[in-house]
């Protein structure tokens, strides 16, 4: 109902882990992964735009193909565009909302 957005735009998470084990169960987490952004500025889904993969689909299959996808080129990755580090996201949230808010991320 009130979807968390980044430049009033749905995004989505990768996230990698390493599982050493199953028995008993190993996870090691990555500190860092992508955000992957919307091309298309987040509207409620209704009639009219349910249609709109850019607006409500993080895929970059999908996003790719829009003339709004944004291409981070530079020889490092300065976080602009459509694909963006999760560093960035946590330093970005902690600016906006408060370190607990980009802590918090982790903590569950």
């Amino acid at each position: 109902r009130n979807p968390l957005l980044i430049d009033k735009k749905k995004f989505d998470l990768r996230i990698y882990v390493l599982t050493t084990s199953c028995s008993p169960l190993r996870i090691y987490l990555f500190r860092d992964g992508l955000v992957r952004i919307c091309t298309e500025e987040y509207k409620a889904p209704n009639s009219t735009n349910m249609d709109d993969k850019c607006m409500h689909l993080t895929n970059y299959a999908v996003n790719k193909r829009s003339e709004k996808y944004e291409r981070d080129e530079g020889s490092n990755f300065n976080n602009l565009g459509s694909k963006r580090s999760i560093s960035w996201l946590l330093n970005s949230l902690s600016k906006e909302r408060g370190d607990d808010a980009a802590k918090g991320l982790w903590a569950k």
